[in-house]
């Protein structure tokens, strides 16, 4: 690979870095053929973008870039893999899904909206992890809660009023 050759893998990782805020590091070595297509295919149905990268060429990318990767360049050894999403907790599902089958991929660690989780052991955590979307929608049910419950007890109440109103005018007359 010549310099300029080099210099353009780091600028498309950089920016690559720069434009998303979900980035996992993974451990595929040791899958043949066949299972890496099937982790690729898993990725693609679950929005996942997966790039085997150079170690150096990612490490330089990562220290061009204006995010702060802590600790994740330390994890720069070996067969590193690039998951990119949109969805903080697909990249962990389908880590976690495929290694039912299989010893790997191995989870090296993540980058979810500045915050950095190094090792495998956090696989579980970040598969649990809520996307925007499902924590919007548990805002909007707690807030929908109370007003549920205030518009119930007025309908409830209402003919409950209307019910004792109708009962004493029918005993005064």
């Amino acid at each position: 690979m010549t310099r300029e050759e080099k210099s353009q893998v780091i600028e498309n990782l950089t920016a690559q870095l720069a434009e998303n805020t979900i980035i996992y590091l993974a451990d595929i070595s040791g899958l043949d053929a066949g299972d890496t297509s099937k982790l690729r295919r898993a990725c693609f149905k679950a929005g996942v973008s997966l790039n085997v990268v150079k170690n150096t060429l990612l490490a330089k990318a990562m220290e061009s870039s204006e995010k702060d990767f802590g600790e994740l360049t330390g994890t720069l050894k070996g067969n590193t893999s690039l998951m990119v999403s949109d969805t903080g907790n697909a990249p962990a599902k389908v880590i976690k899904e495929f290694r039912k089958k299989s010893e790997r991929p191995i989870l090296k660690g993540a980058f979810i909206e500045e915050a950095i989780f190094v090792g495998d052991d956090k696989l579980t955590t970040l598969s649990e992890i809520k996307s925007k979307e499902e924590v919007i929608g548990d805002i909007i049910g707690l807030l929908q809660s109370p007003a549920k419950n205030v518009i119930s007890a007025l309908k409830s109440g209402g003919s409950t009023i209307a019910g004792i109103v109708k009962t004493l005018s029918e005993k005064e007359g």
